[in-house]
């Protein structure tokens, strides 16, 4: 009896860490998941050696605000339209041409910074560059997942996109400190640039028969619009997507406040840049296991989360000394990417197959599309209150997000339950027969 006591914890332990990674049982998943973590730990090298390139150019912070919203313009713009494309074409094939071309782009990278004439308009114009490269890129990879595992790991695989986002947002930025203060920044972007062939060798690897694909949508008129009121249909998707189009704007402009924390604020180097990168990863990376690890998403946790990231980015937009700061940006982390992760997984369980590439094309342009507006607008902050008081704005940002979702959704349950005579049967059917999903996912 006191055996089987003992080992109660350890199988608790097992049956946890096999819930939290059960989508690397699914080859093509495992493949990916390994790829994207080197990758994306390249591509943190960049957005680190990037910020503290155009700040060593221009000691300006409107300036980061700017080189962040060139980056992500092409995203507001015309995200849609790469919608429409993730919903047409082979997402697979979509994403081995994009993942070849943010290799060029970070070579490109590479070769004006280690000639010695980089200039702030080649910067800018690469990250012009990049931006339209996502605008293919992001709503395919991130409908992709669905294509990988199907429905019944969808939050899970999800919840382990964060983990390799953040796993490599605490390797990337660390070892860009590193190669900053030792060989220089030309290093870290041919160090990204190398990083991509490990997800093209991943995407080559896949066995296209064991993709859960779905009918290619066919070309036709009106396809974009037919998306957007979809999306604004159905609050499932309405109360999410309008919470981080706050959020995203304000609240995530962290390629502009850490720089300026590092500089301005603590009178430190790339290498404290890194530090704060790094803390905020760690807690980003335990976020992303925690979601990971639950079996449903639901809309009050989103709710709940985005009230402590609000007050957590508070703390550390009054933190007096360095030593908090990392403190406080550890659960920070945490409670922010859980957000991105929740409500991504909401997203792709409540959008239907033939408009789920078209709903995450709207879910990247109120998360990456906002920043065009928001980063110039917290440069601006950053130029004349200080670093914390943009910091603090975007705080503000996540904590009316939180309250106008909580009100919105005592409301819907307000409506429901004085429908509920009506009978459950007249209840509407999910998005997508062919998924799992029904109202009880909002766990209200």
């Amino acid at each position: 009896m006191s055996s089987v006591v003992q080992n109660l914890p350890v199988r608790r332990l097992t049956q946890m860490t096999r819930r939290t990674f059960r989508s690397l049982r699914v080859r093509n998943y495992r493949v990916w998941f390994i790829g994207q973590l080197v990758s994306l730990s390249g591509t943190w090298m960049q957005t680190v050696a990037q910020s503290w390139l155009v700040f060593s150019l221009t000691h300006n912070a409107l300036y980061l605000g700017l080189t962040a919203a060139l980056q992500f313009l092409p995203v507001l713009l015309f995200g849609t339209y790469g919608g429409v494309i993730a919903d047409r074409l082979d997402k697979r094939r979509v994403l081995i041409a994009t993942q070849a071309l943010f290799m060029l782009q970070a070579l490109a990278m590479f070769a004006v910074v280690a000639g010695g004439a980089v200039q702030l308009w080649m910067v800018w114009a690469l990250a012009l560059a990049m931006g339209f490269i996502n605008v293919f890129d992001n709503p395919a990879r991130q409908s992709f997942a669905m294509d990988m595992v199907g429905p019944e790991d969808l939050a899970n695989a999800v919840g382990l996109n964060a983990v390799i986002v953040n796993a490599s947002r605490i390797v990337g930025p660390a070892v860009a400190g590193v190669l900053i203060w030792r060989v220089g920044l030309s290093w870290t972007f041919l160090l990204n640039a190398a990083s991509f062939v490990a997800v093209l060798a991943a995407l080559l690897a896949m066995r296209p028969a064991e993709l859960h694909r779905l009918p290619r949508v066919r070309p036709g008129r009106g396809q974009v619009r037919a998306g957007l009121r979809y999306a604004w249909g159905l609050w499932e998707l309405r109360v999410p997507l309008l919470m981080m189009a706050v959020m995203g704007t304000l609240s995530y402009n962290f390629t502009v406040t850490l720089p300026l924390f590092a500089s301005a604020v603590f009178h430190r180097g790339g290498g404290t840049l890194g530090a704060l990168t790094t803390a905020m990863g760690v807690g980003a990376l335990a976020g992303a296991l925690a979601v990971a690890s639950r079996r449903r998403p639901g809309y009050r946790q989103l709710v709940g989360v985005s009230f402590a990231f609000g007050a957590l980015a508070l703390a550390v937009a009054l933190a007096p000394t360095l030593q908090l700061a990392l403190a406080f940006l550890v659960p920070m982390g945490a409670a922010g990417v859980a957000f991105i992760a929740l409500a991504n997984s909401l997203l792709q369980l409540h959008s239907s197959g033939h408009m789920r590439g078209r709903v995450m094309a709207l879910w990247a342009i109120v998360f990456l599309g906002s920043t065009p507006i928001g980063a110039p607008l917290t440069g601006l902050v950053a130029s004349h209150l200080g670093p914390r008081a943009a910091l603090g704005m975007g705080a503000v940002a996540a904590l009316l997000a939180a309250s106008g979702g909580a009100l919105a959704l005592r409301r819907i349950r307000r409506e429901e339950a004085a429908q509920a005579p009506a009978g459950a049967a007249h209840r509407a059917a999910p998005p997508d027969a062919s998924l799992p999903v029904s109202r009880e996912l909002a766990h209200r």
